[in-house]
This record gives structure tokens, sequence and C-alpha cells, in this order.
């Protein structure tokens, strides 16, 4: 496939699929993206895995590394641990303030080794590999044997990394012990412990979420018969999602917060600006996608947006999808750490520099650090919505005219009402 693949109106729709014969401004931004020629070599997974979700249940699954013997040649050792994970984990990218070239240049040495399966399926070699490497915490060298050569392409998805150079296995073995620990081990064995409660407890055992997205994708907790592969999108929300509702069930009987808080973050076009106002929990984001963005290339503003009240929700947030609930994980680590509950509203701008998805794993780790930083604190709202518009690029009214639970804060009488 030539790099010349598709315009700027056909890259939402396009997702690498080579439409139109144009310069390509995702695949243009990657250094040293060539077709990759080998059936066999052996690569350290970071450790990676991906589970589809296209014809589910018989779905596509596999295990990612890079060809380590192409880092050989110039450099005569292979990738380190480190360098390994730089390419898959969102919390080294974000803490490393790596550009999006960096990102896309890192995925792009990754080959996809995939094979079919059953989401049940018991028994296969194929799935227990991968298994085996979700499970680690370090990389894990790994020797692939490929019916054909990897295809040139990259798939592009909102809510994941991209995933590139997809090839079918005709084998592939692990050429060491994946590192794993011992927590994981235990709960991965415990057939009698519900996926949820195991989600839990590797979270408060301080193992990454990207681990532990990882995990649960690959079937490896919940009821032994009812152990099954998850979608690699759909385990990322189900993870944030877990963790946040389950915070929640000790923040709302904190105390509410007695001041207005501003918070704010931005990383690679990805802007936030976090409000939180003194009241029981409820929590709203908006999305305003710029024109020239990733998924907005007209010349208006498009806006997603998706809240919960102090009940929460009933169904998946389907405008604002994956990011309102890494969002709502973030929030609630806040909250826990303070002890203290929150009217939450929050405004994301998605810049034009924000031109190829990272994942929501970005997002989640923006928003930490957003909390990690001392608020900006207000006697109203006024005070703070300026405050938010001397760095938002867009007008404020843009939010604050199709907010929710902004116009329900103002209808009602409180001590500090707004002004």
């Amino acid at each position: 496939m030539s790099t010349q693949l598709f315009d700027n109106e056909l890259c939402v729709k396009c997702r690498g699929r080579g439409f139109c014969n144009k310069p390509c401004r995702i695949y243009s931004k990657i250094k040293d993206f060539t077709p990759k020629t080998k059936t066999h070599f052996s690569g350290s997974s970071p450790p990676e895995i991906f589970v589809g979700k296209f014809n589910y249940p018989n779905i596509s699954a596999g295990i990612l590394a890079p060809d380590n013997s192409e880092s050989d040649s110039e450099r005569n050792m292979e990738f380190s641990a480190q360098e390994s994970a730089e390419l898959a984990y969102p919390e080294i990218w974000h803490e490393k303030k790596f550009s999006i070239d960096t990102i896309l240049t890192n995925r792009s040495k990754l080959i996809y080794g995939k094979f079919k399966t059953e989401i049940k399926a018991k028994n296969n070699k194929f799935t227990n590999l991968m298994q085996e490497v979700s499970m680690a915490y370090k990389s894990v060298s790994t020797e692939f044997f490929l019916k054909k050569p990897p295809a040139y392409r990259l798939e592009i998805n909102k809510h994941l990394p991209l995933i590139g150079n997809p090839a079918y296995l005709e084998n592939v073995r692990l050429e060491e012990n994946p590192q794993i620990k011992p927590k994981v081990e235990y709960l991965v064995s415990d057939t009698e412990n519900k996926a949820v409660n195991s989600i839990l407890e590797l979270y408060k055992s301080q193992i990454a979420v990207t681990n532990i997205n990882k995990i649960l994708s690959a079937g490896l907790l919940g009821l032994k018969t009812q152990r099954k592969l998850v979608p690699t999108r759909w385990s990322i929300t189900a993870v944030d999602d877990t963790i946040s509702k389950n915070l929640l069930k000790n923040i709302k009987y904190y105390p509410e917060i007695n001041e207005i808080l501003l918070f704010h973050g931005y990383y690679v076009g990805n802007h936030y600006e976090i409000l939180l106002l003194p009241d029981k929990f409820s929590f709203e984001v908006m999305e305003a996608y710029m024109p020239g963005s990733l998924w907005n290339l007209q010349s208006g503003t498009n806006l997603s947006q998706d809240y919960e009240r102090f009940n929460g929700r009933k169904y998946y947030a389907d405008s604002v999808t994956g990011a309102y609930y890494t969002m709502r994980l973030a929030l609630c680590e806040y909250l826990e750490k303070i002890k203290r509950q929150a009217y939450c509203i929050v405004f994301r701008e998605e810049r034009p520099e924000y031109y190829a998805p990272l994942g929501v794993g970005i997002l989640r780790e923006l928003a930490r650090e957003a909390f990690n930083k001392q608020p900006e604190k207000f006697n109203t709202i006024e005070e703070a919505l300026k405050q938010s518009q001397t760095r938002l690029k867009l007008p404020i009214k843009t939010f604050t005219n199709k907010s929710i639970l902004l116009k329900e804060y103002k209808q009602q009488t409180r001590l500090n009402k707004w002004v």
C-alpha cells in the first residue's frame, strides 16, 4: 500500500484503508513506516494484546510485538523493557510527554500477529499464549511465524491506539517465562470470584489500569463458567466504569466541597477545563471537536455531551463514549483522595493539532494530571468561567449554552448562588 492514501475529507471514513491517492496526514507523520516483509521474527511484546469486536462473537485476537531484529541491525541490541513499554502504555506516553508523531512511529513498529477465534474458545493454543502475555507486567520475548507478510496498514479508531501491520499467525511461541505479579496470578486462578471483584482487587493492588484492561480482555477474570474474551474497546470502558462506580459508593456519602474549584490540562491537542461546584455528586462531559481536528474536518464545531445526576446513568454514554468513563474515573480518584463529593462539569476542546487518535487512555492520564495540580478557587461561577475562557479557543458559551447540569445548578437556591 502506498503512503498516498486519503485526503482530509475521507479521514474519518477511511481509517487507513486507502480510499484515495492523496498524501495522508497520519501516515505521512510516521518516520520510517515501511512494509514489513518477514514471516518469521522475534520481538518483545510490551506486553500488548488486542481483541477485536468485528463479527462478534467470532472475532480476531492476537499479540503485538516489534521485530527486534530491525533494531539489532542498527544498534546490535534488543529493545530494553522500557523501550518496549513505550510502544504500548498511555501512562508512559503522557508521563514523558511524547508527541503524536513519536507515538505513531512507536505504534507502527508493532506487528499484530492475529488469529480467528470464538470468544469462549477452550484449549486454543494461540488464546492460551495471548493470555500468558496479557498477565505480564514486563515485556515478553516472543517468536512469531506468520502465514503471510504483515499488511502495510494502520487501523484508525477513536477509542484505541493505532493497531498496525496485521498478519495471521502460523505459529507463535514464548521465548521466556512471562513475569507476572502474584496478585494477578492469584486472581486469574480464582475461578469463583466475580470479574467485578477481581478488577477492584487488582486496582487496589496498584496494578496499572492498562494492565487490568488486558487481563479482562484476555478472558482471565470472573467465574469459570462465565469467562470469555472481551473486545479491547469494551474492556477499557468496563474497567473505568467498574472502578469509578465502586469509588462513588463512598463518595456519595462524603460532605460536599465548600468552594468553586477549577482544574485544567492540555496534551497533544486535547484541552480540559474541569469545574467543580459545591453540591451532591453530578457529572457532565461536553466535548467540542474544533474544525480541522481528527473527527471534524468540516467548517463548524461539533459537540458531544453526556451526563449523570446523583442517581447515575442507566445507559451507555453513547455520545462522548469511552472518554466519559476515563474522565469519571480520574474525577472519582480525586474526590476519594480529598474525601468530598462535588458537582462536576467538564469542557474538552479537541483541537486541530490532534490529527491522529491515540486512544482514551491518554485522556485518563491527562485528567489525572489536571487533578494533581492545585485548583484555582473562585467566589462565583462567573469568575471561574471567565478564567476558563482565557485558555479555551472557543467561546465559553459553546459549552455553557448546551450544559444541562449548569442550567439546573443555576436554578437551585443555595448560599453561594450563581450570579
